[in-house]
């Protein structure tokens, strides 16, 4: 079951390497290495690490993932939720992909003479939300591990303030990854959407803090 996963991160690895190839010969020496949060360019560098760079983490991100599960101690295995982590490397590749092509894109279109065409900030922002709506559809499912989810010293020690505190960030990350993603389209400030985001994150790590100490006061651990 979990060989269609890993075609499936395989391909977009390909096809980033491949898009990057295809652009490389078409670009100055220097292209754009860094935008600002209002996507204008304010950094340069050298076009071979730069347009190579993306596609070289996500084979670097293929052979972690591949060695994650032997090293997990006990109790804390991948297994438990095998299915999920999978998924989960998949959905991670699939942002690694759009990012390359954004930024690749983005890269084109500062290098060529003509008008913008697309808003790079929003580009990132908007797929980042999306993404983590995708993430959160899955993140209840997700057992008590030392690489993926919330890794706080309240829901590692219990079992039932892990799956609570997931439960609750798997309802939050759907929420905000939608609205997110609506307010960047309407053309709200990347600084809102941003905060939005923030705040998102840290609502569950304050939950499993009270939830714990009242679980803790109850005698219920």
């Amino acid at each position: 079951m979990s060989r269609p996963y890993w075609i499936i991160a395989g391909l977009l690895t390909v096809a980033a390497w491949a898009l990057a190839a295809w652009l490389y010969p078409g670009l100055p020496q220097r292209v754009p290495t860094r935008w600002n949060i209002e996507g204008k360019v304010d950094g340069w560098g050298g076009k071979s690490w730069a347009t190579f760079l993306v596609p070289g983490m996500m084979i670097a991100f293929l052979v972690l993932f591949a060695f994650l599960p032997a090293l997990s101690p006990k109790h804390f295995e991948v297994d438990s939720f095998r299915s999920t982590y999978l998924y989960i490397l998949v959905l991670l590749t699939a942002l690694f992909f759009y990012i390359n092509g954004v930024i690749l894109l983005a890269t084109w279109q500062e290098v060529r003479e003509g008008p913008r065409f697309m808003d790079i900030g929003r580009a990132l922002i908007g797929g980042i939300f999306l993404f983590f709506a995708l993430l959160g559809n899955v993140m209840g499912k997700v057992r008590k591990n030392f690489y993926i989810g919330i890794r706080v010293p309240w829901t590692l020690a219990s079992d039932r303030v892990w799956n609570d505190t997931h439960r609750l960030a798997a309802w939050l990350m759907v929420s905000v990854g939608v609205i997110g993603f609506l307010l960047v389209i309407a053309g709200a400030s990347p600084i809102v959407a941003i905060g939005l985001l923030i705040g998102s994150m840290l609502i569950p790590v304050v939950y499993s803090f009270i939830h714990y100490k009242s679980l803790e006061r109850r005698g219920a651990l």
